[in-house]
């Protein structure tokens, strides 16, 4: 496993992180603890949640935290609030970035993981109705008691990150060490603002669906009907509007270096700019390794440039 430094802070992680959004959903909570300890026996070291994830909001909280207490020092436990818990971290009036609801959120939170400190607190979505000031002052509290170690954003549009930085450095803040957002080999639209606005803030890049929801699993064919037991199955609407001229471009260019599609779209997705580690959910420990040797793949320059022929940036 190799490990990269998240942003311009001192957080490292593993390259490869695993994320839990599945937990007590459709991956079985007798089924976590296996899935968790090989994870730390391959190497990760990044576990990422929230507390509207589970069966029921706060649940992959309290199965990653019973599955990690006996590992809490050897790992880097990532944690999200923003989004409609349906109550569980208290009335929020649809409003979840004021001081009130976010030390609500994260003392919750920290009962669910079993843990006195979260290391990445991110928050989930903008506030549209707090001023990001308002946030900040209250995440940066908690940095300075100690129960929280840092901070980032998800699902920031690119001037948001920019303006969450201003708004930090200006105020002597703790300013935002991470973003986390849908980026992958077939949505490749980050590139066009959000990277840069990343690498020029020092904000570590986290994407999620790494593999476009299934569709660089190499699972499923143009004109077919998704495989049954696949997550399209119960999505046909998106199996109909992929772009498979590009999922097909990129399975030829993995075939012929003696790849898998998600090798390909796992370990190209690792090796761009400002990404800091690849979080991809497992429902077994076979499918977790697999991910894992996934990320681990370094393509050359000339095979970026290869990828970049067959599924372009918004640059190009």
């Amino acid at each position: 496993m190799s490990f990269r430094q998240l942003g311009d802070s001192g957080l490292v992680v593993s390259v490869a992180g695993l994320g839990c959004n599945t937990f007590g959903a459709t991956l079985p909570p007798q089924d976590v603890p296996a899935l968790v300890t090989a994870a730390l026996d391959a190497g990760i070291t990044f576990f990422d949640t929230a507390d509207v994830y589970g069966g029921v909001p706060g649940q992959s909280e309290e199965l990653l935290g019973a599955a990690l207490e006996a590992h809490r020092d050897d790992v880097v436990i990532a944690t999200k609030f923003g989004l409609d818990t349906g109550g569980l971290n208290g009335p929020d009036w649809g409003v979840r970035g004021s001081r009130r609801y976010v030390r609500r959120a994260v003392e919750s939170s920290l009962r669910r993981l079993r843990t006195d400190h979260v290391d990445l607190l991110q928050m989930h979505a903008p506030d549209p109705v707090t001023p990001i000031e308002e946030t900040l002052a209250a995440l940066h509290e908690l940095v300075v008691e100690g129960k929280v170690r840092y901070i980032g954003s998800s699902n920031f549009a690119a001037w948001q990150v920019v303006d969450a930085d201003w708004s930090a450095r200006t105020a002597g803040a703790t300013p935002f060490v991470s973003a986390q957002n849908r980026y992958n080999l077939l949505d490749r639209s980050a590139e066009a603002e959000l990277v840069p606005a990343a690498e020029q803030v020092g904000v570590g890049l986290i994407p999620f669906v790494p593999l476009a929801s299934g569709l660089l699993t190499g699972k499923y064919r143009r004109g077919q009907a998704a495989p049954d037991g696949t997550r399209l199955t119960r999505m046909p609407e998106r199996l109909a509007r992929a772009d498979f001229d590009r999922i097909e471009a990129l399975e030829s260019l993995a075939g012929s270096w003696g790849i898998d599609l998600p090798t390909l779209a796992l370990g190209g997705l690792a090796a761009q700019p400002a990404v800091a580690t690849v979080i991809a959910g497992a429902r077994t420990p076979e499918q977790l390794r697999a991910n894992v040797a996934s990320i681990a793949w370094e393509p050359t320059l000339e095979q970026l440039a290869a990828i970049d022929e067959a599924a372009p940036g918004p640059s190009a």
